[in-house]
């Protein structure tokens, strides 16, 4: 478990999850783009990943452009997206005691809410990039709730919405695996890291366990929950 918890912290907890290669299993945003997105999608990708565009433009360039209506998008992702082992399980233990359990994301609401919806978690808060719709279903713009009102060019931000739980007086317990995590892991209290964000968190020297799915999130909650009640 993560060094950061300490016998003597009585706040309780909050779990945060990205969700991209992190709740889900897959990059559900690339898992609808290779299906259903423009053919210049995949150039646009390599400017993201060269650092010419920042995620916020990567996606709003992507899915402006998509062939499919919302419909035809959720039900790809209730069809091929699954959550990560133990997911449901977290969740339930957190619904059992009153434990807050959001999803905060850089990613889209929609295709959030489809896995959400179709595997029964559809209680689950999302803090994601509010899309709007037009007429036809089709993706007409982007709002963006969470976003630093001093940087409204960077999208959504995740330790803004860590902070706010902490606030309330949650210890947070975050789970990520890219760039956009990484100012979140830098603020929650235990991380739980893979792929870039465990590398860029080593780097740094910010304390977290290796993530491969939520069952040792989990256990480190039951232990919190143990100690909080002094068991």
């Amino acid at each position: 478990m993560n060094a950061r918890i300490s016998a003597t912290d009585r706040r309780k907890p909050a779990v945060l999850t990205d969700f991209d290669d992190t709740a889900a299993a897959q990059n559900v945003a690339e898992l609808l783009l290779h299906e259903f997105g423009h053919p210049s999608w995949t150039d646009v990708r390599e400017r993201f990943r060269a650092g010419e565009l920042s995620l916020k433009d990567y996606q709003e360039a992507t899915f402006l452009r998509m062939r499919a209506d919302k419909d035809a998008m959720q039900s790809y992702v209730r069809a091929h997206a699954n959550f990560r082992p133990y997911f449901a399980e977290l969740s339930a233990f957190c619904r059992a005691h009153s434990i807050p359990m959001c999803i905060i994301s850089q990613g889209l609401d929609f295709y959030i809410q489809a896995l959400l919806d179709g595997s029964g978690q559809s209680e689950i808060p999302v803090y994601a990039v509010a899309t709007e719709f037009d007429g036809r279903g089709r993706v007409c713009g982007y709002r963006y709730d969470f976003a630093y009102p001093e940087a409204p060019h960077l999208g959504n931000s995740k330790a803004l919405i860590v902070r706010r739980f902490q606030e309330q007086g949650h210890h947070v317990f975050f789970m990520g695996d890219g760039r956009s995590d990484f100012e979140a892991g830098e603020v929650a209290d235990t991380v739980f890291a893979h792929r870039q964000m465990a590398a860029m968190c080593d780097e740094a020297g910010i304390e977290f366990s290796p993530f491969t799915d939520f069952g040792p999130v989990l256990e480190a909650i039951q232990q919190y929950m143990a100690a909080l009640n002094g068991g």
